[in-house]
């Protein structure tokens, strides 16, 4: 008999086994949910609550809560912009024609649908692994760094505003409806 059809009895062996038991079990779970896209976002929605109202009841963990912001605040942006944006690609490119960043205006040109840089299962696995990491994370004191949390509240107000005025001005101007779950949309009427 070959040592390679042999059973690792070993203790390492079986811990490798049983996390990759594990792992086929998560993931066969995760595709079970992927059509499910409005129940996974109610259920993350409702963690999401059931993790401020521990921060509001304890009164604490702020910095918890904070992070979670700042990392949900990227999560979102990356979801709004698209993964080629053509104004990058001209600048990379030296492009000297005039035509930077603009969309295509002629039957010949090339037509590049909207891909988003972060997919929406994507936002939806990485916002719900966030929100359960930061709910774990309220339950230990070495977490509660004591901190003045209307101060926190209002810096990160003022990091939204910054970080989303290109988006929203874009929303604004051409009537983007970015929260259709499967294809960004832009209003016919739109210019």
């Amino acid at each position: 008999m070959d040592s390679a059809e042999e059973p690792t009895n070993t203790p390492f062996g079986t811990f490798t086994a049983e996390t990759g038991k594990l792992q086929r079990r998560y993931q066969a779970l995760l595709d079970q949910s992927t059509p499910h896209v409005l129940y996974r976002w109610v259920g993350t929605g409702v963690a999401l609550f059931l993790f401020f109202v521990r921060v509001f009841v304890a009164q604490g963990w702020y910095i918890v809560a904070y992070a979670l912001g700042i990392y949900l605040l990227n999560l979102f942006l990356a979801f709004l912009q698209p993964k080629f944006d053509p104004s990058n690609d001209a600048v990379d490119n030296d492009m000297e024609d005039g035509a930077i960043g603009s969309l295509p205006t002629k039957q010949d040109e090339e037509f590049r649908p909207f891909i988003r840089r972060l997919p929406e299962f994507k936002f939806w696995h990485s916002a719900t692994r966030a929100v359960a990491i930061s709910f774990f994370c309220s339950w230990f004191e070495i977490f509660n760094v004591p901190v003045f949390w209307p101060v926190l509240v209002m810096y990160w107000v003022m990091l939204f505003v910054l970080t989303m005025r290109k988006q929203i001005q874009h929303m604004i101007k051409y009537r983007y409806v970015p929260f259709t779950f499967g294809k960004a949309r832009y209003n016919k009427n739109s210019n």
